[in-house]
C-alpha cells in the first residue's frame, strides 16, 4: 500500500478549512462592512463660536456749546486824533495825556484875533436890519412904500444873517472839542505854540467797550455769528467776559481768515488797547452726547465714528460730528437717541456682527462720565 506523503495531507486540509470558510459567507465583511460600520456612526457636532461680549452704555445727553479758541489783541472801540480848523495861537489847553473828557468838552481853543468881535458886529447889524425889514413891511401894507424897496430891505436881512452866521462858524473854527466820551492817548501841541489849519491836537480813545479782536478760520466761521457769548483772557491772567459785536464778511487776503470783534465792558477804563488775549467764543448750544475718546474707532471704510448695537444686537456703525474737543473728553453729535454705544471691546468686532451686548456696571457708567465731563454730570 502506497505511502500518504506529508504535503499531500496539509493540501487537503487547506482545502477543506477554505471550503467551510467559504460556506460561511463572513469573507464579505472585509472592507465593506468595516465602510458600513463607520458611516453609521453619527457625525461630531459642529461647535458655533461664542458671541464677543461688549459693554455698552446709553450716553447722557447734554445742551453744549462748542468753544472756539481765538489769539488776539484788544483794541479801542473808537480812536481818532483831533486837528485843528483855523490857524493860530493855542490860547487854552486844559487836557493832558490820561485825562478823561466827556462829549462837548473843550479840548484846546485858539486865540480869537478879531473874531469874537466880527460875531458882535454881525449880531448887532442883523438887529438894524430886522427893524428896517419891519418897518419897510408897515410902509408897503399901508401902501407909503414900493414893493421894490420892501424887496431890498429883506434881502438885506438875509444878507445879515448869514454874515452872523458865518461869523459864527469862523468863531467855532478855533475851538476843538470832544466828539465822544473817553481817555486822551497823547497831546500833540503845548499852550501858546502857534498851529496851522489841519495840525493834530490829541488823539482820543474810547475805551468802553474794550474790543478784543482776533481771527476766526473758515472751518469755525459758520459757528460764530453776532451776539454769541465770548470769555477772553489777557495775558495778564485776568478774565472778563464779552459779546461778539461783529465777524467779517471778507476774508484776509494773506490768512484766510476772518475778523472778529468781541465787546468787552470796560467801565473803569483798567483793560488797555494793545494788550494780548486768547478769546474763546461759545457757539450757540446744540444737544450734544459726551464721551471719552477711547470709544471712538474707524469703520471697513475707514471712517472715524463710534460702534453701537441694534435692538438685535447687531453691531452697527456711525459717523461722528465732532462738537468740540475738551480736555475732559469728546463731545459728539449726530447720534440718534436710545443708541446702545459700545464702550469695551468696539476694536475687536466689525460692523454686522452678532454680538453679547451688556449693559456697563455703574463703576464704569461714572468712571466713562467722569473722564468725559470732568465730573460735571
Amino acid at each position: 500500500m502506497p505511502k500518504i506523503k506529508f504535503h499531500q495531507v496539509a493540501a487537503v486540509v487547506v482545502l477543506v478549512a477554505t471550503a467551510a470558510w467559504v460556506a460561511t459567507g463572513e469573507f464579505s465583511s472585509v472592507g465593506s462592512a468595516a465602510n458600513e460600520s463607520e458611516a453609521a456612526k453619527p457625525a461630531p457636532e459642529v461647535q458655533e463660536a461664542p458671541l464677543r461680549t461688549v459693554a455698552v452704555i446709553d450716553p447722557p445727553r447734554i445742551e453744549h456749546s462748542r468753544a472756539i479758541r481765538l489769539s488776539g489783541t484788544t483794541e479801542a472801540d473808537k480812536r481818532t486824533v483831533l486837528t485843528t480848523r483855523a490857524g493860530g495861537l493855542i490860547e487854552e489847553l486844559p487836557v493832558k495825556r490820561g485825562s478823561t473828557v466827556k462829549a462837548g468838552d473843550l479840548i484846546a481853543k485858539l486865540q480869537a484875533e478879531g473874531k469874537e468881535a466880527a460875531v458882535d458886529t454881525a449880531r448887532q447889524l442883523l438887529l438894524q436890519r430886522e427893524a428896517e425889514a419891519e418897518a419897510a413891511r408897515r410902509l408897503a401894507e399901508s401902501g407909503s412904500l414900493p414893493k421894490l424897496q420892501l424887496d431890498n430891505a429883506l434881502s438885506a436881512l438875509a444878507a445879515a444873517r448869514s454874515q452872523l452866521e458865518a461869523a459864527i462858524a469862523d468863531l467855532e473854527r478855533i475851538v476843538v472839542r470832544a466828539p465822544f466820551d473817553g481817555v486822551i492817548d497823547a497831546v500833540n501841541v503845548e499852550q501858546g505854540s502857534p498851529v496851522q489849519a489841519g495840525a493834530q491836537v490829541v488823539t482820543l480813545l474810547s475805551l468802553n467797550p474794550i474790543l478784543a479782536i482776533g481771527e476766526v478760520n473758515e472751518r469755525d466761521l459758520g459757528h460764530v455769528e453776532p451776539g454769541n457769548k465770548a470769555n477772553v483772557r489777557l495775558v495778564s491772567g485776568r478774565e472778563v467776559e464779552g459779546t461778539v459785536r461783529y465777524v467779517s464778511y471778507a476774508a484776509s487776503a494773506a490768512t484766510r481768515t476772518y475778523r472778529t470783534e468781541v465787546a468787552v465792558p470796560n467801565d473803569d477804563r483798567s483793560i488797555p488797547a494793545g494788550m494780548t488775549a486768547e478769546i474763546t467764543v461759545n457757539a450757540a448750544p446744540v444737544e450734544a452726547t459726551v464721551l471719552p475718546r477711547s470709544v471712538l474707532t474707524l469703520s471697513n471704510d475707514g471712517d472715524i465714528g463710534i460702534r453701537a448695537v441694534n435692538d438685535e444686537n447687531v453691531v452697527v456703525f456711525y459717523p461722528i460730528d465732532i462738537v468740540d474737543d475738551t480736555p475732559n473728553g469728546i463731545v459728539l453729535g449726530g447720534i440718534p437717541k436710545g443708541v446702545r454705544i459700545i464702550v469695551a471691546g468696539q476694536q475687536l468686532i466689525s460692523e454686522g456682527d452678532t454680538v453679547n451686548a451688556v449693559q456697563a456696571d455703574e463703576d464704569m457708567i461714572r468712571k466713562l462720565i467722569s473722564e468725559a465731563t470732568g465730573g460735571t454730570l
